[in-house]
């Protein structure tokens, strides 16, 4: 699908105009949305916009990374809007100039049906120009990565208070994944910004500088979010290590204590247990009480010594 957006110089809007009406004089900038376009209508791309192949090459070939391309006469801008549900990345083309930007994507983005309702809805959209619609696509694309690392923060500090599993395990292992990529889309769209704003070839104005700054900023608190998280997780997976390694220490220090306990008792069993015919202490007639009686003070003795050396204090 094609939609059209045009602003005249006396702060009228056309909507839906065919391309070729587009460059009439009257015409002051005008906004084309491919969404979801068809192979015939994407050609237009080539016939009627004539932008370069490399560019047109890059909005069929995903996933390129975020990046910022000039061309004469045009820049060449590639966004990465984040999938809420996969948290995968999903890639918009735009093409901008003085007098027309040209949004590209292949799957439907409500980023960008969101701004173009705004602009038919909002009266003061009459007086906008083309860079401030590129700044709210961009602050769009960018507020849609705020609830993922926010729900993300939520599963982790619920995590962090929960008692170590294997359910636990495996859901920080699912939330470290989740991380990595969002920090793909992320720290990307973050560099692209940084070269937005420092490029020599696009002169910003002053007014909507300080806009695209707030976008840098909010990259800014994501990466440092996502980061902060991803060492969180670490230091859960490390307590969660820690604790399962100090269980099984304890459970082995059991064993252990059980095991030195048996060794005499099985010794002193041995030793009555053989066949031999001449064993003095087979023909006493209180022999095997006697054996058993120093059986359990061996036992009790070895017992009570190593709880007073604090073998039990952690079991």
């Amino acid at each position: 699908m094609i939609r059209t957006l045009a602003i005249t110089h006396d702060s009228n809007i056309i909507q839906d105009a065919p391309l070729e009406e587009l460059r009439n004089p009257v015409i002051k900038w005008y906004w084309v949305d491919f969404s979801t376009p068809t192979e015939e209508e994407s050609r237009a791309l080539r016939d009627f916009f004539q932008f370069h192949p490399l560019a047109i090459e890059d909005c069929f070939h995903f996933l390129q990374r975020p990046k910022l391309d000039y061309y004469e006469g045009y820049n060449f801008l590639v966004l990465h809007s984040l999938n809420p549900r996969t948290l995968s990345a999903e890639e918009l083309d735009i093409f901008w100039s003085d007098q027309y930007m040209v949004t590209f994507h292949l799957e439907p983005s409500k980023e960008i049906d969101t701004i173009w309702e705004r602009m038919l809805k909002t009266s003061t959209a009459k007086n906008q120009n083309i860079i401030h619609v590129l700044y709210q696509i961009l602050d769009k694309v960018v507020d849609q990565y705020f609830p993922s690392v926010y729900q993300i923060e939520d599963s982790l500090i619920q995590l962090e208070a929960e008692e170590t599993s294997s359910r636990g395990t495996d859901e920080l292992f699912q939330i470290r994944r989740e991380l990595v990529t969002l920090r793909r889309t992320v720290f990307p769209m973050r560099d692209l910004l940084y070269r937005i704003l420092n490029s020599e070839r696009i002169q910003l104005p002053k007014k909507n500088k300080a806009y695209f700054t707030d976008i840098y900023d909010h990259l800014l608190k994501l990466a440092e979010s996502i980061e902060s998280n991803r060492e969180l997780t670490t230091d859960i997976r490390d307590s969660y290590i820690s604790l399962n390694s100090n269980r099984m220490n304890n459970i082995m220090m059991t064993l252990t204590v059980i095991t030195t306990i048996f060794m005499p008792l099985t010794f002193i069993a041995g030793i009555y247990g053989m066949n031999f015919e001449h064993m003095p202490e087979l023909t006493w007639r209180y022999g095997y009480f006697i054996v058993l009686g120093i059986m359990a003070v061996i036992g009790l003795s070895m017992f009570f010594w190593f709880k007073a050396k604090g073998w039990f204090k952690n079991n």
